[in-house]
Protein backbone atom coordinates (compact mmCIF):
# COMPACT_ATOMS: atom_id res chain seq x y z
CA UNK A 1 0.00 0.00 0.00
CA UNK A 2 2.90 2.38 0.48
CA UNK A 3 3.09 2.98 -3.30
CA UNK A 4 -0.59 3.92 -3.41
CA UNK A 5 -0.58 6.38 -0.54
CA UNK A 6 1.56 9.36 0.34
CA UNK A 7 4.38 8.14 2.54
CA UNK A 8 4.76 9.78 5.93
CA UNK A 9 7.94 9.60 8.00
CA UNK A 10 9.00 11.31 11.19
CA UNK A 11 5.87 13.45 11.22
CA UNK A 12 6.21 14.78 7.68
CA UNK A 13 5.65 13.73 4.12
CA UNK A 14 8.59 12.24 2.26
CA UNK A 15 9.57 14.74 -0.40
CA UNK A 16 11.32 14.32 -3.73
CA UNK A 17 12.43 17.54 -5.39
CA UNK A 18 12.77 17.80 -9.16
CA UNK A 19 14.85 20.73 -10.40
CA UNK A 20 14.12 21.61 -14.02
CA UNK A 21 10.78 21.74 -15.84
CA UNK A 22 11.74 20.38 -19.25
CA UNK A 23 10.69 16.96 -20.61
CA UNK A 24 13.17 15.03 -18.42
CA UNK A 25 12.12 16.84 -15.25
CA UNK A 26 8.40 16.52 -15.95
CA UNK A 27 8.75 12.79 -16.65
CA UNK A 28 10.77 12.34 -13.45
CA UNK A 29 8.00 14.13 -11.56
CA UNK A 30 5.36 11.89 -13.09
CA UNK A 31 7.08 8.63 -12.25
CA UNK A 32 8.01 9.75 -8.73
CA UNK A 33 4.50 10.97 -7.94
CA UNK A 34 3.06 7.67 -9.15
CA UNK A 35 5.05 5.99 -6.36
CA UNK A 36 3.01 7.84 -3.75
CA UNK A 37 5.63 10.43 -2.85
CA UNK A 38 5.23 14.15 -2.38
CA UNK A 39 6.85 15.79 -5.40
CA UNK A 40 7.85 19.40 -5.78
CA UNK A 41 9.21 20.71 -9.07
CA UNK A 42 11.29 23.89 -9.21
CA UNK A 43 12.15 25.86 -12.35
CA UNK A 44 13.94 29.17 -12.85
CA UNK A 45 11.61 30.36 -15.61
CA UNK A 46 8.08 31.81 -15.25
CA UNK A 47 6.60 28.61 -16.71
CA UNK A 48 7.74 25.06 -17.44
CA UNK A 49 8.27 23.36 -20.78
CA UNK A 50 9.42 26.43 -22.69
CA UNK A 51 12.04 24.74 -24.86
CA UNK A 52 9.62 21.85 -25.43
CA UNK A 53 7.04 24.29 -26.78
CA UNK A 54 9.50 26.12 -29.01
CA UNK A 55 10.90 22.87 -30.38
CA UNK A 56 7.36 21.92 -31.38
CA UNK A 57 6.58 25.11 -33.30
CA UNK A 58 7.32 23.48 -36.64
CA UNK A 59 5.74 20.16 -35.64
CA UNK A 60 6.62 18.26 -32.47
CA UNK A 61 8.84 15.31 -33.41
CA UNK A 62 8.27 12.95 -30.47
CA UNK A 63 10.28 9.93 -31.53
CA UNK A 64 11.12 7.69 -34.51
CA UNK A 65 9.63 4.48 -35.87
CA UNK A 66 12.78 2.72 -37.07
CA UNK A 67 13.76 -0.68 -35.57
CA UNK A 68 15.13 -0.44 -32.05
CA UNK A 69 18.66 -1.50 -32.99
CA UNK A 70 18.91 1.26 -35.59
CA UNK A 71 17.30 3.66 -33.14
CA UNK A 72 19.86 2.91 -30.44
CA UNK A 73 22.75 3.30 -32.90
CA UNK A 74 21.91 7.02 -33.15
CA UNK A 75 23.40 7.58 -29.70
CA UNK A 76 26.92 6.78 -30.87
CA UNK A 77 29.56 6.07 -28.24
CA UNK A 78 27.06 6.72 -25.44
CA UNK A 79 24.71 3.95 -26.54
CA UNK A 80 25.82 1.58 -23.72
CA UNK A 81 25.00 4.26 -21.16
CA UNK A 82 21.57 5.30 -22.43
CA UNK A 83 20.36 1.97 -23.83
CA UNK A 84 18.83 0.64 -20.57
CA UNK A 85 16.73 3.80 -20.18
CA UNK A 86 15.45 3.67 -23.75
CA UNK A 87 14.74 -0.05 -23.68
CA UNK A 88 12.60 0.55 -20.59
CA UNK A 89 10.75 3.37 -22.38
CA UNK A 90 11.06 2.70 -26.14
CA UNK A 91 9.24 4.64 -28.88
CA UNK A 92 6.23 2.30 -28.67
CA UNK A 93 5.86 3.07 -24.95
CA UNK A 94 6.26 6.78 -25.62
CA UNK A 95 3.40 6.65 -28.15
CA UNK A 96 1.23 4.76 -25.65
CA UNK A 97 2.04 7.38 -23.00
CA UNK A 98 0.98 10.19 -25.36
CA UNK A 99 -2.23 8.30 -26.16
CA UNK A 100 -3.01 8.08 -22.43
CA UNK A 101 -2.78 11.87 -22.38
CA UNK A 102 -5.34 12.02 -25.19
CA UNK A 103 -2.79 12.73 -27.93
CA UNK A 104 -2.80 10.39 -30.92
CA UNK A 105 0.35 10.10 -33.02
CA UNK A 106 1.23 9.20 -36.59
CA UNK A 107 4.31 8.09 -38.51
CA UNK A 108 5.46 10.57 -41.16
CA UNK A 109 6.97 9.67 -44.51
CA UNK A 110 10.47 9.99 -43.02
CA UNK A 111 9.64 7.55 -40.21
CA UNK A 112 9.43 10.32 -37.65
CA UNK A 113 6.54 10.23 -35.19
CA UNK A 114 4.41 13.31 -34.50
CA UNK A 115 1.23 14.18 -32.58
CA UNK A 116 -1.74 14.00 -34.93
CA UNK A 117 -2.14 17.80 -34.78
CA UNK A 118 1.66 18.31 -34.90
CA UNK A 119 1.43 20.63 -31.87
CA UNK A 120 3.30 20.58 -28.57
CA UNK A 121 0.94 22.78 -26.53
CA UNK A 122 -2.03 20.35 -26.22
CA UNK A 123 0.26 17.55 -25.06
CA UNK A 124 1.97 19.80 -22.51
CA UNK A 125 -1.35 21.06 -21.16
CA UNK A 126 -2.67 17.53 -20.73
CA UNK A 127 0.59 16.46 -19.12
CA UNK A 128 0.55 19.31 -16.60
CA UNK A 129 -3.07 18.53 -15.71
CA UNK A 130 -2.09 14.95 -14.98
CA UNK A 131 0.85 16.04 -12.83
CA UNK A 132 -1.23 18.50 -10.81
CA UNK A 133 -3.93 15.87 -10.33
CA UNK A 134 -1.20 13.54 -9.02
CA UNK A 135 -0.25 16.19 -6.45
CA UNK A 136 2.91 17.57 -8.03
CA UNK A 137 3.56 21.10 -6.76
CA UNK A 138 5.18 23.58 -9.14
CA UNK A 139 7.45 26.42 -8.03
CA UNK A 140 8.45 28.70 -10.91
CA UNK A 141 10.90 31.60 -10.82
CA UNK A 142 12.98 29.57 -8.39
CA UNK A 143 16.63 29.39 -9.40
CA UNK A 144 18.72 26.65 -7.83
CA UNK A 145 21.91 27.81 -6.11
CA UNK A 146 23.22 24.55 -4.63
CA UNK A 147 23.15 23.26 -1.05
CA UNK A 148 23.65 24.84 2.35
CA UNK A 149 25.78 23.36 5.12
CA UNK A 150 22.83 21.33 6.45
CA UNK A 151 22.37 19.71 3.03
CA UNK A 152 19.18 21.60 2.17
CA UNK A 153 18.62 22.91 -1.34
CA UNK A 154 19.09 26.64 -1.86
CA UNK A 155 16.90 28.66 -4.23
CA UNK A 156 16.48 32.32 -5.03
CA UNK A 157 12.86 33.29 -5.61
CA UNK A 158 10.72 36.43 -6.02
CA UNK A 159 10.20 36.27 -2.25
CA UNK A 160 13.88 35.99 -1.45
CA UNK A 161 16.16 33.03 -0.62
CA UNK A 162 14.57 29.66 0.17
CA UNK A 163 15.92 26.53 1.83
CA UNK A 164 14.18 23.31 0.85
CA UNK A 165 14.59 19.93 2.53
CA UNK A 166 14.42 16.89 0.24
CA UNK A 167 14.70 13.15 0.74
CA UNK A 168 15.83 12.72 -2.87
CA UNK A 169 16.61 15.11 -5.72
CA UNK A 170 16.40 14.73 -9.49
CA UNK A 171 18.43 17.29 -11.43
CA UNK A 172 17.08 17.86 -14.94
CA UNK A 173 18.59 21.24 -15.71
CA UNK A 174 19.23 20.90 -19.43
CA UNK A 175 22.38 21.76 -21.32
CA UNK A 176 23.58 25.16 -22.50
CA UNK A 177 21.64 25.71 -25.72
CA UNK A 178 18.87 28.30 -26.04
CA UNK A 179 19.73 29.82 -22.63
CA UNK A 180 16.91 32.39 -22.94
CA UNK A 181 14.52 29.47 -22.40
CA UNK A 182 16.18 28.41 -19.15
CA UNK A 183 19.05 26.06 -20.02
CA UNK A 184 21.89 28.39 -19.12
CA UNK A 185 24.30 25.74 -17.74
CA UNK A 186 24.73 27.60 -14.44
CA UNK A 187 24.53 24.21 -12.73
CA UNK A 188 27.99 23.29 -14.04
CA UNK A 189 29.70 25.52 -11.47
CA UNK A 190 27.52 24.19 -8.64
CA UNK A 191 28.37 20.57 -9.42
CA UNK A 192 32.01 21.34 -10.15
CA UNK A 193 32.27 22.73 -6.60
CA UNK A 194 31.03 19.32 -5.42
CA UNK A 195 33.89 17.68 -7.39
CA UNK A 196 31.46 16.07 -9.85
CA UNK A 197 33.27 15.32 -13.15
CA UNK A 198 31.74 17.33 -15.99
CA UNK A 199 32.65 16.99 -19.67
CA UNK A 200 32.88 20.42 -21.35
CA UNK A 201 29.61 21.51 -22.94
CA UNK A 202 29.68 21.62 -26.74
CA UNK A 203 27.11 22.54 -29.41
CA UNK A 204 25.19 19.62 -30.92
CA UNK A 205 22.63 19.64 -33.73
CA UNK A 206 24.10 22.94 -34.81
CA UNK A 207 25.10 24.93 -37.85
CA UNK A 208 28.68 25.44 -39.03
CA UNK A 209 30.72 28.31 -40.39
CA UNK A 210 32.01 28.38 -43.95
CA UNK A 211 34.06 31.02 -45.73
CA UNK A 212 31.44 32.24 -48.18
CA UNK A 213 32.25 35.03 -50.60
CA UNK A 214 30.34 38.26 -50.09
CA UNK A 215 28.51 37.72 -53.39
CA UNK A 216 27.33 34.22 -52.47
CA UNK A 217 26.36 35.23 -48.91
CA UNK A 218 24.36 38.23 -50.11
CA UNK A 219 22.54 36.32 -52.82
CA UNK A 220 21.82 32.98 -51.16
CA UNK A 221 21.71 33.36 -47.37
CA UNK A 222 18.40 31.87 -46.23
CA UNK A 223 17.95 29.68 -49.31
CA UNK A 224 17.19 25.98 -48.74
CA UNK A 225 19.31 23.40 -50.56
CA UNK A 226 16.90 20.55 -51.17
CA UNK A 227 17.51 16.87 -51.81
CA UNK A 228 21.25 16.50 -51.44
CA UNK A 229 23.45 13.80 -50.02
CA UNK A 230 26.35 14.72 -47.77
CA UNK A 231 29.46 12.57 -47.41
CA UNK A 232 32.33 12.88 -44.97
CA UNK A 233 35.06 10.95 -43.23
CA UNK A 234 34.92 10.80 -39.47
CA UNK A 235 37.97 11.10 -37.24
CA UNK A 236 38.34 7.31 -37.33
CA UNK A 237 38.15 7.34 -41.17
CA UNK A 238 34.64 5.91 -41.34
CA UNK A 239 32.76 7.21 -44.38
CA UNK A 240 29.22 8.33 -43.62
CA UNK A 241 26.47 9.43 -46.01
CA UNK A 242 23.24 11.23 -45.22
CA UNK A 243 20.40 12.26 -47.50
CA UNK A 244 18.41 15.37 -46.67
CA UNK A 245 18.26 19.14 -46.91
CA UNK A 246 20.15 22.12 -45.52
CA UNK A 247 19.96 25.90 -45.51
CA UNK A 248 22.61 28.42 -46.49
CA UNK A 249 23.15 30.97 -43.72
CA UNK A 250 25.05 34.24 -43.46
CA UNK A 251 27.87 32.36 -41.79
CA UNK A 252 27.70 28.88 -43.33
CA UNK A 253 25.18 26.03 -43.31
CA UNK A 254 22.56 24.54 -41.02
CA UNK A 255 19.53 22.24 -41.26
CA UNK A 256 18.53 18.63 -40.89
CA UNK A 257 21.21 16.94 -42.95
CA UNK A 258 23.88 19.04 -41.23
CA UNK A 259 22.54 18.24 -37.77
CA UNK A 260 22.62 14.53 -38.60
CA UNK A 261 26.41 14.64 -39.02
CA UNK A 262 27.16 17.55 -36.67
CA UNK A 263 28.84 15.35 -34.05
CA UNK A 264 31.33 14.08 -36.64
CA UNK A 265 31.91 17.54 -38.11
CA UNK A 266 32.56 18.97 -34.65
CA UNK A 267 35.02 16.18 -33.83
CA UNK A 268 36.90 16.68 -37.10
CA UNK A 269 37.18 20.42 -36.53
CA UNK A 270 38.46 19.84 -32.99
CA UNK A 271 41.11 17.47 -34.30
CA UNK A 272 42.17 19.15 -37.55
CA UNK A 273 40.93 22.73 -37.36
CA UNK A 274 38.42 22.27 -40.18
CA UNK A 275 36.22 19.63 -41.78
CA UNK A 276 35.50 18.81 -45.40
CA UNK A 277 31.86 18.06 -46.14
CA UNK A 278 31.16 16.81 -49.65
CA UNK A 279 27.78 17.55 -51.22
CA UNK A 280 26.14 15.45 -53.91
CA UNK A 281 23.89 18.04 -55.55
CA UNK A 282 22.22 15.46 -57.78
CA UNK A 283 21.86 12.29 -55.68
CA UNK A 284 19.29 10.79 -58.06
CA UNK A 285 21.69 10.79 -61.04
CA UNK A 286 24.71 8.47 -61.33
CA UNK A 287 27.99 10.11 -62.30
CA UNK A 288 28.11 8.38 -65.68
CA UNK A 289 24.68 9.64 -66.68
CA UNK A 290 25.40 13.13 -65.39
CA UNK A 291 28.63 13.25 -67.42
CA UNK A 292 26.79 12.14 -70.55
CA UNK A 293 24.06 14.73 -70.03
CA UNK A 294 26.56 17.54 -69.54
CA UNK A 295 28.59 16.43 -72.56
CA UNK A 296 25.73 17.29 -74.90
CA UNK A 297 26.51 20.24 -77.20
CA UNK A 298 25.81 23.51 -75.45
CA UNK A 299 25.48 25.60 -78.58
CA UNK A 300 24.69 29.22 -77.84
CA UNK A 301 23.22 28.45 -74.43
CA UNK A 302 24.88 29.96 -71.37
CA UNK A 303 26.52 27.59 -68.92
CA UNK A 304 23.79 28.42 -66.41
CA UNK A 305 21.09 27.36 -68.86
CA UNK A 306 23.07 24.25 -69.84
CA UNK A 307 23.43 23.19 -66.18
CA UNK A 308 19.73 23.72 -65.54
CA UNK A 309 18.55 21.89 -68.66
CA UNK A 310 20.99 18.99 -68.65
CA UNK A 311 21.67 18.47 -64.93
CA UNK A 312 18.81 20.14 -63.08
CA UNK A 313 21.32 22.41 -61.34
CA UNK A 314 19.97 25.92 -60.82
CA UNK A 315 19.50 28.56 -58.15
CA UNK A 316 21.42 27.95 -54.95
CA UNK A 317 22.89 24.68 -56.20
CA UNK A 318 24.36 26.47 -59.21
CA UNK A 319 25.57 29.17 -56.83
CA UNK A 320 27.34 26.57 -54.68
CA UNK A 321 28.96 25.09 -57.78
CA UNK A 322 30.27 28.48 -58.89
CA UNK A 323 31.37 29.32 -55.33
CA UNK A 324 33.60 26.25 -55.09
CA UNK A 325 34.71 25.53 -58.67
CA UNK A 326 37.40 27.58 -60.34
CA UNK A 327 36.47 29.26 -63.63
CA UNK A 328 38.89 27.19 -65.72
CA UNK A 329 36.89 24.02 -64.92
CA UNK A 330 33.59 25.44 -66.12
CA UNK A 331 33.85 24.14 -69.68
CA UNK A 332 34.90 20.58 -68.79
CA UNK A 333 31.78 18.34 -68.46
CA UNK A 334 33.74 15.56 -66.76
CA UNK A 335 35.02 17.86 -64.03
CA UNK A 336 31.69 19.63 -63.69
CA UNK A 337 29.89 16.31 -63.22
CA UNK A 338 32.47 15.20 -60.68
CA UNK A 339 32.04 18.46 -58.76
CA UNK A 340 28.25 18.17 -58.77
CA UNK A 341 28.52 14.66 -57.31
CA UNK A 342 31.17 15.56 -54.72
CA UNK A 343 31.38 19.29 -54.05
CA UNK A 344 33.81 19.96 -51.18
CA UNK A 345 32.71 22.54 -48.61
CA UNK A 346 35.22 23.53 -45.95
CA UNK A 347 33.64 24.09 -42.53
CA UNK A 348 35.73 25.94 -39.99
CA UNK A 349 33.75 26.01 -36.72
CA UNK A 350 30.46 25.00 -35.16
CA UNK A 351 28.09 27.81 -34.33
CA UNK A 352 28.10 28.99 -30.68
CA UNK A 353 26.53 26.81 -28.01
CA UNK A 354 23.71 29.29 -27.39
CA UNK A 355 22.54 28.85 -31.01
CA UNK A 356 22.64 25.04 -31.01
CA UNK A 357 19.51 22.92 -30.78
CA UNK A 358 21.09 20.73 -28.12
CA UNK A 359 24.23 20.13 -26.10
CA UNK A 360 26.96 17.54 -25.91
CA UNK A 361 28.96 17.11 -22.72
CA UNK A 362 27.68 17.48 -19.19
CA UNK A 363 27.78 15.28 -16.09
CA UNK A 364 30.19 12.45 -16.92
CA UNK A 365 28.45 9.11 -17.33
CA UNK A 366 31.12 7.55 -15.13
CA UNK A 367 29.97 9.81 -12.28
CA UNK A 368 26.54 8.12 -12.30
CA UNK A 369 25.47 4.63 -11.36
CA UNK A 370 23.05 2.51 -13.39
CA UNK A 371 20.09 4.32 -11.83
CA UNK A 372 21.51 7.74 -12.80
CA UNK A 373 22.39 8.58 -9.17
CA UNK A 374 25.55 10.63 -8.65
CA UNK A 375 27.90 8.19 -6.98
CA UNK A 376 29.38 10.78 -4.63
CA UNK A 377 26.01 12.38 -3.77
CA UNK A 378 23.64 9.62 -2.58
CA UNK A 379 20.03 10.48 -3.30
CA UNK A 380 20.84 12.94 -6.10
CA UNK A 381 19.96 11.79 -9.61
CA UNK A 382 20.56 13.37 -13.04
CA UNK A 383 18.46 13.16 -16.19
CA UNK A 384 18.11 14.63 -19.63
CA UNK A 385 20.45 16.82 -21.59
CA UNK A 386 22.67 17.77 -18.65
CA UNK A 387 24.24 14.29 -18.79
CA UNK A 388 27.08 13.60 -21.26
CA UNK A 389 25.19 12.00 -24.14
CA UNK A 390 23.91 13.43 -27.39
CA UNK A 391 21.60 12.45 -30.22
CA UNK A 392 20.54 13.86 -33.58
CA UNK A 393 17.20 15.46 -34.24
CA UNK A 394 14.49 13.13 -35.50
CA UNK A 395 12.94 12.25 -32.14
CA UNK A 396 16.07 10.69 -30.67
CA UNK A 397 16.90 13.65 -28.44
CA UNK A 398 13.41 13.96 -26.94
CA UNK A 399 13.11 10.20 -26.45
CA UNK A 400 16.43 10.18 -24.60
CA UNK A 401 15.31 13.01 -22.32
CA UNK A 402 11.99 11.37 -21.51
CA UNK A 403 13.54 7.93 -20.99
CA UNK A 404 16.30 9.17 -18.67
CA UNK A 405 13.77 11.28 -16.77
CA UNK A 406 11.59 8.24 -16.29
CA UNK A 407 14.54 6.13 -15.11
CA UNK A 408 15.80 8.81 -12.70
CA UNK A 409 12.32 9.39 -11.27
CA UNK A 410 11.69 5.70 -10.79
CA UNK A 411 15.10 5.25 -9.21
CA UNK A 412 14.64 8.23 -6.88
CA UNK A 413 11.35 6.78 -5.62
CA UNK A 414 12.91 3.34 -5.16
CA UNK A 415 15.91 4.82 -3.34
CA UNK A 416 13.70 6.76 -0.92
CA UNK A 417 11.49 3.75 -0.24
CA UNK A 418 14.44 1.41 0.25
CA UNK A 419 16.01 3.88 2.65
CA UNK A 420 12.77 4.27 4.60
CA UNK A 421 11.76 0.66 4.83
CA UNK A 422 15.10 -1.13 5.11
CA UNK A 423 15.66 -2.96 8.40
CA UNK A 424 17.09 -0.78 11.11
Amino acid sequence: MRFLETIITKGRQVKVVIIGGGPAGLMAAETTASAGLQVELYDAMPSVGRKFLLAGKGGLNLTHSEPIESFLSRYGRRRPFIEPAIRSFPPSALRAWARELGVDTFVGTSGRIFPSDLKAAPLLRAWLRRLRTAGVQFHVRHRWRGWNQEGNLLFTSPDGPRNVQADAVVLALGGGSWPHLGSDASWTQILAEQKIPIAPLKPANCGFDAQWSEHFRTKFAGHPVKTIEVLMKTVDATVIRQLGECVITETGVEGGVIYAVSRHLRDCIEQAGSAILRLDLAPDRPLTRLTQDLSKPRGKRTMATHLKRCAGIAGVKAGLLREVMSKELSADPIRIAAAIKSLPITLTAPRPLAEAISTAGGVACEALDASLMIRSLPGVFCAGEMVDWEAPTGGYLLTGCLATGRLAGTAAAAWVNEDLFSPG
